[in-house]
């Protein structure tokens, strides 16, 4: 699977096959690079060890076969996921120096990693709302959050971003390159592959400014309205040990959705001819993508009680 690649001569633009683009490593440096590998071949075990445990105490233990902890068994897999697109290719970049990728592996990365993206930023807005429901509307919880509608909610989270990633896909990849076939990331991202381009960038970045910002902006503004009902509704209660412990697990979930929200926002959200520092993108970029995905289990559900005593349970078994 080929692209053309237009670069000026002496006569114009002559047509080059693309075949392969080379991503921009972590470090240039030896003596960096073996540390580097080791921090985040380290980080991304123990992601996987956390994610893979939350998924197995849900599926084991039958008092979680609720609809929160059905959430939080479809955020365990997007953090499963979501670094293992681009945690490995990095990794081999580090040890082995080869910064090369091909065109449909460029495209296939791009792909699920926008995809992942997406269909978290919509889970997490749907988790805000199954525990608004559960805080302000306890009596009537069971009667909205039935099982055929959190199957639905799920799977629609997970259709949109599939849906958005294959538009967006399409809209880069079609796009001629000329400049260079250097991506100025670790990893292959819309920005850095449509920063590329010599034609006109204009409807490839309004696609992702009007789409993505109005899902993306729109799900946030969801799951902060959600938040500020839930505070208000935790105000309310009399007791100051319920109080402080409701305030402790909503702060530590509103501070990993802002810094989710926050990073991605700033990622995809600003065309990719503004000037912007290529080291300070890709820091961002390892903040959604391998800091969070850690944080997660974390504070989603290894501060949760019942997802350590069942853990705790199952692996003693």
């Amino acid at each position: 699977m080929e692209r053309p690649l237009w670069r000026e001569g002496i006569d114009g633009y002559n047509l080059i096959p693309v075949t392969h683009f080379i991503l921009t490593g972590l470090s240039d440096l030896p003596e960096v690079r073996c540390p580097l590998s080791v921090v985040f071949a380290v980080t991304h075990q123990v992601t996987l060890v956390g994610n893979g445990a939350i998924l197995l105490a849900i599926g084991m233990e039958k008092r979680l076969h609720t609809p929160m902890y059905y959430f939080l068994a479809n955020l365990s897999l997007l953090d499963i996921f979501c670094p293992s697109a681009t945690i490995p290719r990095m990794l081999d970049n580090l040890l082995t120096g080869n910064h090369s990728i091909s065109f449909l592996g460029c495209a296939l990365q791009l792909y699920f990693l926008v995809a992942l993206v997406v269909t978290e930023v919509f889970l997490l807005t749907v988790m805000a709302y199954d525990q608004y429901v559960a805080i302000c509307f306890p009596l009537h919880y069971t009667l909205i959050m039935t099982k055929a509608r959190c199957a639905q909610l799920a799977a629609g989270t997970w259709a949109a971003g599939f849906l958005h990633s294959l538009l967006h896909t399409l809209s880069t990849f079609r796009l001629s390159s000329c400049k260079s076939n250097q991506v100025n990331q670790f990893y292959c991202d819309i920005p850095p592959v449509v920063a590329l381009s010599c034609s006109s960038t204009y409807m490839a970045e309004m696609l992702v400014l009007v789409v993505g910002g109005v899902s993306g902006i729109g799900a946030f503004l969801t799951t902060f309205i959600s938040y500020i009902y839930i505070i208000s509704t935790i105000l309310k209660i009399q007791s100051l040990e319920g109080k402080q412990k409701a305030f402790s697990t909503c702060a530590s979930r509103l501070l990993v959705v802002c810094l989710f929200y926050g990073t991605a926002i700033f990622t995809y959200i600003h065309p990719s001819s503004s000037h912007h520092s290529p080291d300070r993108d890709r820091l961002i970029a390892m903040l959604y993508g391998v800091i969070t995905p850690i944080l997660n289990p974390m504070i989603y559900s290894l501060r949760n009680t019942e997802v350590k005593g069942a853990l705790g349970r199952v692996l003693c078994h």
